[in-house]
């Protein structure tokens, strides 16, 4: 038997359909106009909603409190309760000869001594691996793990070996030929790595208020068999961009050369360097530690 297209196969009633009100089905089951749950998300008023947190951020190498200013204004403008401790051999802390295991008591011994529970700790680049310690000292007080482009070392590892041969020699070469034992990034090195996103503007305000780095820490073995044991959830928020370790190679890097070693881990991603983008586009780091960290 064939057809023509005076003689359909279907009922006359199913088809031609000009008009939605002539569809055969409820429209109430048409697929394109069922609510769907992440509508709400479009809402600006539902995204303003935020779940309150507490937030312990914790800065890395050749940084001081100020680097998280912007970044703790916009997280308190949205009702979290934020806390910026300052650590051994940085701000203004002449001592220049600590060790790493001193660094990560006094982060510890500040969460305990305001009386914090539920932490989200975050730890940005060098900070990572004093989250890493941190959360091996007081487990019970954190909520959840943040590391933005930070340090995740594997058990008995220096930091330096997450760093390609010429960055370490450089490293050992400053250090040699400083006088109390640290590293001052040459400022070729933080502009065209840490900073490459940023102006030249941008960049050098922030290298007029670096010091120099204790070098210990950096080569220190950590063990960390603790924290592999550990429960607490954690996250990596990426800012892909960030040249400061190489991008694209499998042997180095952020993500997910280090990331992956989190195990089951929530990932973030958005457009950012090393230094400049937290300092500057503190809003847009805000909301991505929010999502880092929310239930």
């Amino acid at each position: 038997m064939t057809h023509n297209y005076e003689t359909p196969p279907y009922a006359p009633q199913y088809w031609p359909l000009p008009y939605m009100d002539q569809f055969p089905f409820q429209q109430s089951n048409w697929p394109f106009r069922i609510p769907v749950p992440w509508e709400q998300d479009a809402d600006p008023a539902y995204r303003e909603k935020e779940q309150p947190l507490t937030f312990v951020l914790i800065h890395g190498s050749w940084a001081d409190v100020s680097f998280w200013a912007g970044v703790a204004a916009e997280l308190r403008k949205k009702g979290h309760i934020v806390y910026v401790p300052e650590y051994p051999g940085h701000g203004a802390d002449p001592n220049k000869a600590v060790t790493h295991a001193v660094m990560s008591k006094s982060i510890a011994d500040y969460i305990q001594s305001h009386h914090l529970h539920n932490v989200i700790l975050v730890g940005h680049s060098f900070g990572g691996t004093l989250v890493q310690k941190v959360a091996e000292l007081v487990p019970d007080r954190l909520k959840r793990l943040v590391f933005l482009n930070a340090f995740v070392l594997k058990d008995g590892e220096r930091l330096v070996d997450e760093f390609m041969p010429p960055m370490i020699a450089m490293f050992e070469q400053l250090r040699k030929n400083s006088k109390d034992d640290t590293i001052m990034l040459p400022f070729p090195a933080y502009r065209e790595q840490f900073s490459n996103l940023g102006s030249l503007t941008q960049v050098q305000s922030l290298y007029n208020k670096i010091t120099p780095e204790p070098a210990g820490p950096f080569f220190e073995k950590l063990d960390l068999k603790k924290f592999y044991s550990l429960t607490v959830p954690r996250s990596y928020l990426h800012l892909t961009d960030d040249t400061a370790l190489p991008l694209g190679n499998p042997n180095y890097g952020w993500h997910p050369h280090m990331s992956s070693r989190l195990g089951l881990f929530r990932l973030i991603q958005t457009p950012g360097d090393h230094m400049t983008t937290v300092q500057f586009e503190p809003k847009t780091i805000a909301r991505k530690l929010y999502e880092a960290a929310r239930d």
